[in-house]
């Protein structure tokens, strides 16, 4: 849903630390060229279609994702890049 906005180029959704809950759904947003999108504009569409426990709890915007040799994004680096300096990485 988040990848159909107009404002969106790419997104990867991806589990970071949080202190309450222990991980928390982030979207690692590049907005397309020109656009400035809001947090709230992205994540609220989907909280009132899919329920707030499924949306991303925070995005963070970003100027690119890191991929993979095959072209994907590689969500283990980019979920390592939150752990760092942590005892553990969660799922």
């Amino acid at each position: 849903m988040l990848s159909q906005h107009a404002d969106v180029a790419t997104v990867a959704v991806v589990g970071v630390p949080d202190d309450k809950w222990g991980e928390a759904v982030t979207a690692v947003i590049v907005a397309r060229e020109g656009a400035r999108p809001n947090a709230d504009e992205l994540i609220n569409p989907v909280k009132a279609k899919k329920a707030s426990a499924h949306a991303p709890k925070h995005a963070k915007f970003v100027n690119e994702l890191p991929m993979t040799g095959v072209g994907k994004v590689d969500k283990k680096v980019l979920k390592a890049g939150f752990w760092t300096g942590r005892e553990r990485m969660m799922g």
